[in-house]
């Protein structure tokens, strides 16, 4: 499993760096404080799959990244992708 951390992301966002942020926390998470990107919750993701740029490097998110880490090994088989990661510790990791 791909992960990326949170200093490597900003410095993807800082260099406008050609990537797809998902957040797949529930509506009223991403509401209370994001990153931006996405938000496509958990519960929905699989049945959204065509909202994933796979031209682009992919990075899932979530609170603490437990669940983007679950969802990736799924999400790499569905589509067949290599460029997608996982944000470690999260939006709470990259919040601070």
């Amino acid at each position: 499993m791909n992960t990326i951390t949170a200093d490597q992301l900003k410095a993807k966002i800082n260099n406008n760096d050609n990537i797809q942020i998902i957040d797949i926390r529930e509506d009223y998470e991403f509401e209370d404080n994001n990153i931006g990107g996405t938000n496509i919750p958990m519960d929905t993701i699989l049945s959204s799959l065509d909202q994933i740029d796979t031209s682009k490097q992919v990075i899932i998110c979530c609170r603490t990244g437990k669940r983007s880490a679950a969802m990736i090994h799924t999400i790499e088989r569905k589509l067949n992708l290599e460029n997608i990661y996982s944000l470690k510790g999260g939006v709470f990791g990259y919040l601070g």
